[in-house]
């Protein structure tokens, strides 16, 4: 049976849909923003006749990687004046709609490592440029010809500027030992801040551990990062005390690690995210801005 245009276009649409979103998610660090420029992606590629483009995947790429940079530029401002720390919208792996394709089986460790908070937050340092090279090489696993092609430079620039933004990530891989027993860490945190076991939980954040907790100035949030493990302890005693009724929350796959998200009457509260460090809690990502949760939204969510 002939297959049609639209046919080919869906199919295409389909194959490709995932990878340009991991792409776009890893550039912005905003679910929704990604979701709209891959659908503005697709959009404009079939206005140019993407059937009889010879490679749709980097032809794709080079699309969104284009307009994820030129959404970063109109969005620098806005986050010159942010109100308190910026921290990426949270992303619920437990979807396979979301999920990369095209990635070798041995390199699932480290695409799922990509996702995390800790990672995404550490993008934010490189430039858009970098950012893009960076995603497609380590990420993807693109050839520099490839890389070269998409984002409109030289293959050898665009190893220099690989070599640069790789310089630039400093965050220790996670061992796979501490990524297995991350859940029973969070659970273990959980019943101590819940049964108020103050001295349990200090065994379980490391002294130096840090809180980013995300309000972008819409909610009440702590305006800087919380350093030390007994302060942190006394902010949530603080928040967990003044919950308000209708308040739930689970442990989740948020960005391929355990996480939690909270829910009030079924609307999202917060989302927390955590980084380890020899089995300990090192780092805290607290998301509270609503504008970063309405993709959490019950019955928003895809199944």
């Amino acid at each position: 049976m002939e297959i049609t245009g639209t046919e080919a276009s869906e199919q295409i649409y389909l194959s490709y849909r995932p990878l340009m979103f991991s792409l776009a998610y890893r550039m912005l660090g905003s679910v929704m923003d990604a979701e709209d420029v891959v659908q503005e992606a697709f959009l404009y590629a079939n206005e140019t006749n993407l059937n009889h483009v010879h490679n749709p995947k980097a032809y794709l790429c080079k699309i969104v990687t284009n307009r994820c940079i030129d959404n970063l530029r109109s969005a620098s401002k806005k986050r010159e004046v942010y109100v308190g720390p910026w921290l990426p919208e949270p992303l619920l792996t437990t979807n396979e709609t979301h999920t990369d394709h095209h990635i070798a089986p041995d390199l699932a460790y480290t695409h799922k490592e990509s996702l995390s908070t800790a990672y995404l937050l550490l993008l934010q340092q490189l430039s858009w440029v970098e950012r893009a090279v960076f995603l497609l090489r380590e990420v993807l696993q693109y050839e520099y010809d490839e890389i070269a092609e998409i984002v409109g430079k030289s293959s050898t620039n665009c190893r220099q500027i690989f070599r640069r933004a790789k310089n630039a990530i400093s965050l220790p891989p996670e061992r796979a030992a501490e990524t297995k027993q991350t859940t029973a860490v969070v659970e273990q945190f959980v019943h101590a801040l819940v049964s108020g076991n103050i001295a349990q939980l200090l065994t379980i954040v490391k002294s130096d551990a840090i809180l980013y907790s995300d309000g972008g100035g819409k909610v009440k949030a702590a305006t800087n990062p919380i350093l030390g493990a007994e302060r942190i302890a006394m902010f949530l005693s603080g928040v967990l005390a003044k919950l308000p009724e209708g308040y739930r929350s689970t442990l989740t796959t948020v960005n391929e690690q355990t996480g939690i998200v909270a829910y009030v009457n079924d609307q999202p509260h917060n989302v927390m995210t955590f980084q380890l460090e020899d089995g300990q809690i090192k780092a805290f990502y607290l998301v509270m801005n609503p504008d970063k949760l309405k993709h959490l939204e019950i019955g928003q969510t895809e199944a």
